[in-house]
């Protein structure tokens, strides 16, 4: 540093090893003439072999393959080794690479500036004071200034903040930095106002407290040197400063310098801090405003009292009447980008130094009550839209907390008590009020300095309401919605003295009307709103019931009606929390169930506008979940309240459909074509041709256009053709019990049955089930939990496979239908289900235990309402009921499904030539290969030994016809093999042929035992008509040897029923 040089640390890698004759080692002139350095020496070896030296040191050689490497490292605590830093400490030695070195100030490790922090400092100030005449350097000096301030404030070097302390207080004495850093600084928030990328100034206003310090502390030096001079060009250099930091903080928060939004946060310590130290300064541009109009007068007369405080604030008063003419205007500007916020910021401020006799004698100047009334008014006005529309953003804490302590103004006048309401309680519920919102420190803090200023406002709600007397009438219901949503604000004392009011409500309407219906509604409609936009809670629900309860029970007239108040209000408060909670909640799976529950209950009290108001939130959960199906029934619960008429839609319609359809007719006839293109979206047709019959009939016979009449006959025909070429699988239906009283009400000990999407497996049903309540416990049994499990606290699931009881259509019954028509049907329109679970009955027999263990008992729920996969039903009390199925029954009804999946197997491959073959061989080699399956021979054992039919000589009837069905299984496996062996491929022939000799077998058993069955085919030689097979006829309408079905379409077989149409009617 002494000689302008840094002497800096390095690095070499040193050759290790000589090779050759050891006696010359010892003479040293024969080796210190060889390369030190393996870079050296490798130049002049070849890779993998060392050289030889001539001369004096001929015999001795390098390796280049052994080296080891020496480090060193430069340290001072006086010294610097760092060029860049170096460059600018000694800048006046080369003055051409000033601003270079200025720029490399930047990456100069933080550690070595903090040692030299009091060097670097005096040299940028120094370079500011040489160049006072220029601003070249101005802008890198002041970066470079930050930079350093930047350093200072990092957590790693913050004991250094009282060195930086220090140095401004005693060191410094650039008496004309404040020019250039006040002039840099403002010329950074100008560009950042006008919307230009200004990407310093957020890293500037970090550093703005110490920047403020050096321009306060230079401009004190300066005028003690020169007494006082350019005092008028620092103060226009000030209010140029604070003209670009209003404008931008008026400017975008998603602007292209994003500073706006941190702005207070950064400014508001050291300018507070600096105004301390100069009370004078900040009113110095203001006083040059003026006063403006009557005003003036007034502040004159005001000002003999003593109170400048009043006149200033009269003269900005004044003012800012005449840049927005009068308040009213002036406020409803404050949206979005909010200009005037240095206004709002500078009114803050006047008032903040007014007390009570301030507004008492300013009030009492006014020549007459027309014109205070006028007046109070537009400052009520003014008041409430500051707080609703947001002036500063929500992190600027310190400036709405300054904001909101201007609200609490004095009692006002009985005619303005309306707005007075509003005004108070828009305050009251602002956000930036909301303390439980906060840290627990920040929280802590606004207590300490400004106490919990809700309490304030709401005890002087309180105390107005009260003092209204017989005028309360005229508050109700539009005040209900306002002291709604202040009892609603999470703060104990608040609700408890705030709720009373709802009763003083019902109170006055009853005595002067008989009831208070009014308030009833407006309560129950907003109660909605609110609850769902994220207020109320538990505590609420109970603090409004308890008090209401008992300030009725003081009233007889209210006893009753009252209590029938307070239960709706709570059973809807409890809804509506199980909603918040369970719609707030990322796993989705009850929402629906959740909904359905709080629209069932709008129903039963009568809301409608409520009801069809949660009828399409569910719809679209529905359509979230792409459960069609579901969604076109929940808007068919909206479309059969309307009317085909042209009288207009008294409740209110989300969606777009409520924006140009005024009458029911209108308003009906989309409702029915969004309800089509959802049935079809969900494959469920035989749905949407009802609708379009229906609206067939309006355009037919009602409003006669056959424009419309062609479309909708047309969708209708599509609709039947989907039903015959389009698969359909049939879905899964599973009842699921919650159990417990840990779960939420909608849920508790309720059994719902619900129905499985397109192939899913009940594992991955009760995954999804499960996932919202990872503490439940499965219940592996399908009993009815006792009292145990009901009245626990915990949560108990149990969830197993239902059937459809399919009901007998009497128009299908004895047709032959195709399977794609009678599927539907079995699937669809369901209202009962069974399920059946294994017992065993009397004692064991070893050599026939299936006889006696194979028995089921089966249980048939009876259902409510309609729906779908997610808008599971209910099942009704009593859930179910019970009838014992034997072992021989249950084998007949296995038989008759496993004959019945054959014939379907067949018929789709008959239909579909192009169907995978695997299906059918699993089906047909499962049943006449004994290996696989054991085949019917166990029901042979149990039930046709003779032991069995003299101990059972009732169920001989039962016996026959399962060797019946036995029988008629031969001639369907026949079919199934023959069409088998037509698309099987060559490397599965083996199998083919091992399924065939299998078959032989069986044939040659069974019709030697039950009898030989016949099948007659017919071809349906119609062109174009579609193949299907029959829906089955009663068992007891056919023959029990050689019955013969004729069906249509292709190569189709029928199957008689082995039992009854209803076996198990319940």
């Amino acid at each position: 540093w002494l000689t302008g040089k840094v002497v800096g640390g390095s690095s070499c890698d040193l050759c290790r090893a000589l090779q050759g004759d050891s006696k010359k080692l010892e003479d040293a002139s024969a080796y210190l003439s060889l390369p030190s350095e393996r870079n050296l020496s490798e130049s002049k070896l070849l890779s993998g072999s060392s050289f030889r030296v001539s001369g004096t040191t001929s015999g001795l050689a390098v390796s280049s393959r052994d080296s080891f490497q020496i480090s060193t490292l430069v340290c001072s605590t006086k010294l610097t080794q760092n060029v860049n830093l170096l460059g600018l400490l000694k800048w006046r030695s080369k003055p051409s690479l000033l601003c270079g070195n200025l720029q490399k100030l930047m990456n100069v490790d933080g550690g070595e500036v903090i040692k030299f922090l009091q060097d670097t400092l005096d040299a940028l100030f120094s370079i500011m004071m040489e160049h006072s005449e220029t601003d070249v350097y101005d802008t890198l000096v002041f970066d470079a200034l930050v930079f350093i301030v930047r350093l200072v404030a990092d957590r790693k070097f913050q004991h250094f903040n009282t060195v930086l302390e220090a140095y401004i207080r005693q060191h410094f004495s650039a008496t004309l930095a404040y020019k250039k850093l006040l002039s840099v600084l403002t010329q950074y928030v100008e560009q950042a106002g006008r919307g230009e990328p200004c990407e310093p100034l957020t890293r500037t206003f970090k550093a703005l407290e110490y920047i403020f310090k050096f321009i306060v502390r230079s401009r004190h030096l300066f005028a003690q040197l020169y007494e006082g001079k350019e005092a008028a060009e620092f103060q226009r250099s000030l209010q140029r400063f604070f003209l670009a930091l209003n404008q931008l903080m008026g400017s975008p928060l998603e602007g292209p310098t994003g500073a706006s939004a941190p702005l207070c946060n950064y400014t508001c310590i050291p300018l507070a801090s600096w105004w301390a130290q100069e009370p004078s300064r900040p009113w110095t541009g203001i006083h040059s405003l003026g006063t403006g109009r009557e005003g003036a007068r007034r502040s004159g007369e005001l000002g003999k009292k003593g109170s400048g405080k009043v006149q200033l604030g009269l003269w900005v008063t004044n003012w800012l009447e005449e840049q927005g003419q009068c308040p009213v205007p002036w406020c409803q500007g404050l949206t979005s980008s909010s200009p005037q916020s240095h206004y709002v910021a500078c009114m803050a401020a006047i008032l903040s130094q007014m007390d009570k006799d301030h507004y008492s004698t300013y009030i009492q100047a006014f020549p007459s009550r027309p014109e205070l009334m006028d007046f109070l008014m537009e400052t009520f006005i003014l008041f409430k839209d500051l707080i609703g529309k947001t002036v500063y953003p929500g992190d600027w804490v310190v400036m709405n907390m300054v904001q909101n302590r201007l609200a609490l103004i004095p009692v006002l006048p009985l005619q303005l008590w309306n707005n007075y309401f509003h005004l108070a309680v828009a305050f009251l519920t602002q956000d930036s009020l909301q303390l439980e919102n906060f840290s627990p420190a920040k929280r802590n803090s606004i207590l300490a300095k400004y106490g919990d200023m809700r309490a304030t406002i709401g005890a002087s709600i309180r105390d107005m309401w009260y003092s209204l007397g017989q005028r309360k009438i005229e508050f109700i219901p539009g005040m209900v919605g306002p002291i709604l949503e202040m009892t609603l604000v999470p703060e104990l004392e608040l609700r408890k003295s705030t709720i009373p009011i709802f009763f003083d409500m019902m109170l006055c309407e009853h005595r002067l009307t008989g009831s208070f219906s009014r308030f009833e509604d407006e309560i129950l409609r907003r109660l909605d709103s609110e609850v769902e936009g994220g207020r109320g809670d538990e505590q609420y629900m109970q603090l409004f019931k308890s008090i209401l309860l008992s300030c009725c029970q003081s009233h007889p007239e209210l006893a009753k009606p009252g209590e029938d108040f307070v239960r709706l209000v709570s059973e809807l408060l409890e809804r509506l929390l199980d909603y918040r909670a369970v719609m707030n909640d990322e796993n989705k799976t009850y929402s629906m169930s959740c909904t359905v529950n709080l629209l069932n209950f709008y129903k039963e009290i009568d809301r409608q506008a409520m009801y069809i108001r949660y009828l399409y939130k569910l719809k679209d959960l529905h359509i979230s979940y792409e459960n069609y199906t579901e969604g076109a029934y929940t808007l068919l619960l909206h479309a059969r309240l309307l009317a085909w008429s042209e009288e207009l839609n008294a409740a209110p319609v989300p969606g777009p459909h409520g924006l140009h359809l005024h009458t029911q007719r209108q308003l009906k006839e989309a409702l029915y074509n969004q309800i089509i293109e959802y049935f079809d979206q969900g494959k469920m047709w035989e749905e949407a041709i009802h609708i379009c019959k229906e609206l067939a009939e309006q355009y037919e016979s009602h409003v006669f256009d056959y424009e419309m009449l062609s479309d909708i006959l047309q969708r209708e025909a599509k609709f039947y053709e989907k039903i015959l070429k389009v698969l359909r699988p049939s879905p899964d239906y599973f009842a699921v019990g919650y159990y417990g009283q840990g779960f939420p009400t909608f849920l508790r000990n309720k059994v719902f049955i619900y129905r499985g999407k397109e192939y899913e497996r009940r594992e991955d049903f009760e995954m999804q089930l499960l996932s919202p309540f990872p503490n439940a416990e499965k219940l592996k049994s399908t009993s009815p939990p006792g009292q145990e499990i009901t009245a626990s606290p915990g949560q108990y699931i149990q969830c197993f496979t239902v059937q459809p009881a399919e009901e007998a259509k009497v128009r299908l019954r004895g047709r032959s239908i195709p399977e794609q028509i009678t599927n539907f049907y079995k699937a669809n329109h369901i209202q009962r289900f069974s399920y059946s679970r294994p017992f065993k009955r009397g004692p064991n027999d070893p050599d026939n235990e299936f006889a006696v263990s194979a028995g089921r008992s089966c249980q048939d729920p009876q259902l409510g309402g309609t729906g779908g996969r997610w808008l599971c039903q209910q099942v009704l009390s009593p859930p179910c009921t019970q009838i014992i199925i034997s072992p021989l029954e249950n084998a007949i009804e296995t038989m008759m499904k496993t004959n019945e999946k054959i014939m379907s197997e067949i018929n789709r491959h008959q239909n579909d030539p192009s169907l995978p073959i695997n299906p059918l061989s699993m089906l047909l080699n499962g049943i006449v290969d004994p290996a696989v399956m054991g085949g019917f021979a166990k029901y042979e054992k149990a039930f046709f030994q003779e032991p069995y039919m003299q101990e059972h000589p009732e169920d001989a009837g039962n016996i026959e016809k399962l060797k019946d069905l036995i029988a008629w299984q031969i001639p369907l496996l026949a079919e199934g093999i023959r069409i088998h062996g037509q698309k099987v491929t060559e490397d599965l022939r083996p199998f083919h042929e091992r399924m065939e000799q299998c078959f032989e077998q069986l044939r040659a058993k069974v019709e030697s035992q039950y009898g030989v069955r016949e099948m007659m085919f017919f071809e349906d030689r119609r062109s174009g008509r579609p193949r299907s097979i029959a829906w089955v006829p009663d068992w007891d309408q056919l023959s029990h040897t050689g019955a013969r079905q004729v069906l249509q379409g292709g190569v189709h077989l029928s199957l008689p029923s082995a039992l009854p149409a209803e076996p198990f009617s319940l």
